[in-house]
């Protein structure tokens, strides 16, 4: 990953006060091998270079963890209400926390495609519908801020939309129509 690059997307990150606030309850909340990842991070710098408000688009802020410990909805779902109580309106409505670790039970029935399990939050990056989706940040205890990007950051800072190269899904028209609507200056490679 281009050094340079990763420095961008860095201050592109806490230029923002919100992402920033989510990163620092997020941090708070110790959760195993957690991320803040997609919209969150990549509308942001997609906003920046083309010169709209850094939040516009924003519609949540997605936390991922990963805890193989215990996959059941009912332990996910304990995290996700002690996540809300971290998180100050409106934040807590809008930050979705999801257990990596068990997306592999619900995703076949909500997008119509197999998913294997997991290892870590960092391999779900791998399997988004894009490059361009694909990064991740998490703020360390130090507030040092880790960036994961598995394609690197080419393809979101030159503008750039185009399939996953190593997993192709029926929903990639369909995601690229809604992404160009609301960001016209991508350039689209089918």
């Amino acid at each position: 990953m281009s050094e340079s690059l990763e420095r961008r997307l860095e201050a592109i990150v806490r230029s923002g006060p919100r992402l920033m606030q989510v990163l620092e309850s997020a941090r708070d909340l110790d959760l195993p091998d957690w991320l803040i990842f997609s919209g969150a991070v990549y509308q942001r710098v997609l906003n920046h270079l083309t010169g709209r408000d850094l939040d516009y688009g924003i519609k949540d802020y997605d936390l991922g963890y990963y805890d193989a410990a215990d996959i059941s909805y009912e332990a996910e779902d304990a995290v996700i209400r002690r996540a809300a109580a971290a998180f100050a309106p409106p934040l807590s409505e809008l930050v979705e926390v999801r257990n990596q670790a068990r997306v592999h039970l619900w995703f076949e029935a909500k997008f119509g495609e197999a998913y294997t399990p997991l290892t870590n939050s960092a391999e779900a990056l791998s399997r988004f519908v894009s490059p361009l989706f694909a990064v991740a940040v998490r703020l360390e205890g130090d507030g040092r801020l880790t960036v994961l990007a598995p394609f690197g950051l080419d393809d979101l800072f030159a503008l750039r939309l185009r399939p996953n190269p190593t997993r192709r899904t029926h929903g990639f028209a369909r995601t690229a129509a809604s992404v160009t609507a609301r960001w016209p200056e991508l350039s689209v490679e089918a």
